[in-house]
């Protein structure tokens, strides 16, 4: 960001609006259609959230890389907010032509990068059997296009960590300057094959990303809320929303990303912090300024 001193009473707050896993059958409030995704956008933004984390869906629900799809989600949050964007770039193949071609043609200001390879596994306890077994690969070779996709559309990467080894591996790329400061991480946790979701997992973290770097916790699934309050008392950013936990604190489903938005807020407002307007999430995350 500038030279201006960060104020850490400001947290930048973002809504992951919709994911590629969760259907309508496990909540109806998962939006598929670039219209139902911009009206959540929306009430995300009206709820407090400056940025958005999209991945797009074909009409059906299920998951797509066109960059006609994306444009379009744009083009219609862009007539009812102007929250900040921040695009998937994940699939898992090689080819990464798709998601180059969103972030050289659509241009959000921010992209998702996933920063490595993992085993990416759901457990089901009481079924005592996996509910899905797989790996994510991402090579240096495909993020290393991603970022070059980025880096030429002015697109902010947003840096994906499930692991410390994650964040440690951005040496090479930082080295290489193909990577460049100040860096924004994203930090999941509570993923099987990534971090755990406890305050140390956290601290440490922090403790290895380059100093100066811009944070939020990712927390999936029933331990999001305090791991978005860890992240508030520590100084990190938050990420609440659908793709991530659809579920209110008190255990009720919630009924829109705004619901789920409405309480990270609060949680802010509760530890002395206060939600980033856009203007200040775009200096905070060091964006461009809006096109």
């Amino acid at each position: 960001m500038s030279e201006t001193k960060r104020d850490p009473d400001i947290c930048v707050v973002t809504c992951a609006l919709t994911g590629v896993l969760a259907n309508r059958k496990q909540c109806p409030a998962i939006p598929y259609t670039p219209v139902e995704i911009a009206e959540e956008a929306r009430r995300a933004y009206e709820a407090g959230a400056s940025v958005v984390h999209i991945h797009a869906r074909n009409d059906d629900g299920s998951p797509t890389f066109s960059p006609e799809v994306f444009r379009r989600i744009k083009e219609e949050t862009r007539k009812r907010c102007p929250i900040l964007l921040n695009f998937s770039s994940g699939v898992l193949g090689d080819d990464v032509s798709e998601p180059e071609a969103v972030m050289r043609e659509v241009r959000p200001e921010i992209g998702a990068l996933n920063m490595g390879t993992m085993n990416y596994a759901k457990y089901s306890e009481r079924r005592k059997e996996f509910v899905f077994d797989m790996v994510f690969p991402n090579t240096y070779t495909k993020i290393i296009k991603l970022l070059r996709a980025m880096n030429e559309s002015g697109v902010k990467p947003e840096l994906e960590c499930f692991d410390a080894g994650h964040t440690a591996g951005v040496a090479p790329l930082l080295d290489m300057g193909i990577l460049r400061p100040p860096l924004q991480f994203s930090f999941i946790v509570n993923v099987l094959g990534g971090i755990p979701a406890t305050v140390e997992s956290l601290q440490l973290q922090t403790k290895i990303m380059p100093a100066g770097s811009e944070w939020e916790v990712i927390g999936i699934s029933h331990c999001q809320w305090r791991m978005l309050a860890t992240a508030l008392v520590l100084g990190g950013n938050i990420r609440c929303g659908l793709e991530d936990h659809l579920y209110l604190p008190n255990g009720e489903m919630a009924k829109s990303n705004g619901e789920l938005v409405e309480v990270a807020v609060r949680l802010c407002r509760d530890v002395g912090r206060r939600p980033a307007t856009v203007e200040e999430a775009r200096k905070i995350l060091s964006l461009r300024e809006a096109t």
